[in-house]
């Protein structure tokens, strides 16, 4: 186990240093100097200022020279600082981390339970009414933009019949878990809704195609109830899809919740990350995918991992 840990995290740093490279070359060709929002509105520079700014930004270098002087540098344990305001990127990472976690694996664990109890539910009712009701849902809320969902979410929930909050953040230890959950409850769900959707789908196919298996058959011919040859037999040799789906979709919600935490005005990282490129602020929005893409990394390990738990035949090799 550790030995596949440790070659797997061989293989994950040229991977990171492949999304940090695009990432970095990506910014880099969008228009717009970062010189320019550095300056305070309303104040007008010469030519030689302005050079002489963005000598002193490190922005005069060229785009190859820049990146590894950032890799340098993040080795030495700093992100740098904002071009915007000159805070520590780090600090400020670290003000928005929390947040945006909470909304992450809220909308992570509330996923995975609804989209498996669901995708049961579907799967034992095949070619049902509500198995049909259910895919058409499933299908709509895939299709549907996370932004529509959040502004359908507040109008409804919010405005129309005042169950949760318009925005805002309660942190948690501050005013009691029940009024963080509170503030919660809504975006996380909104983040979650395309996830359990397409959860319940392949939990329902997965089930789906085991269900035909000889085993199964087996089970059914001992006596055994619908309830207990689907929960003890059929769900667990069907793990191994819904895992992967779970990993997978995990960076997407964390890409998901740039636009659930604009517009119920969550205090995360999604409108740091905003608030970067607005700024074309580099050293942020590097910052931002550094630690975005070592999340994301380490989750697609761990479910790697996982696979050998759920599957004894499966080997980490």
């Amino acid at each position: 186990m550790l030995k596949y840990i440790f070659n797997r995290l061989l293989v994950t740093l040229p991977t990171l240093l492949a999304i940090l490279v695009t990432v970095f070359a990506l910014i880099n060709m969008a228009p717009g100097d970062p010189v320019d929002a550095f300056v305070p509105p309303n104040t007008a520079l010469t030519l030689e200022q302005k050079e002489a700014l963005r000598h002193e930004l490190g922005l005069d270098a060229s785009a190859p020279v820049r990146f590894i002087m950032w890799v340098r540098q993040v080795a030495g344990g700093d992100l740098g600082y904002r071009y915007k305001d000159g805070s520590r990127v780090l600090d400020e990472i670290k003000s928005r981390i929390v947040p945006t976690l909470m909304l992450a694996f809220a909308g992570l664990t509330g996923g995975s339970l609804l989209g498996i109890m669901l995708g049961i539910f579907s799967a034992r009712r095949y070619n049902s009414k509500t198995d049909h009701a259910l895919s058409v849902l499933a299908y709509l809320a895939i299709s549907t933009p996370t932004f529509l969902l959040g502004i359908l979410g507040m109008y409804l929930f919010s405005l129309k019949l005042g169950w949760f909050p318009t925005g805002g953040y309660s942190a948690p230890g501050k005013d009691g878990l029940l009024h963080t959950l509170y503030y919660l409850a809504l975006p996380a769900t909104v983040l979650s809704i395309q996830f359990i959707a397409i959860l319940m789908r392949y939990t329902r196919a997965g089930l789906l195609d085991v269900m035909t298996q000889e085993y199964i058959r087996t089970a059914k011919a001992k006596g055994l109830s619908a309830r207990a040859v689907t929960l003890r037999h059929a769900f667990p040799n069907a793990l191994i899809p819904i895992v992967t789906v779970i990993g997978a979709n995990f960076g997407a919600l964390i890409g998901g919740a740039v636009f659930v935490e604009t517009v119920f005005s969550w205090p995360g990282m999604g409108m740091l990350f905003l608030d970067g490129i607005e700024s074309r602020d580099y050293p942020l929005i590097m910052g931002i995918a550094l630690f975005m893409a070592i999340a994301i990394l380490l989750l697609n390990m761990l479910t790697d991992v996982i696979y050998s738990w759920i599957d004894p035949r499966i080997t980490l090799k």
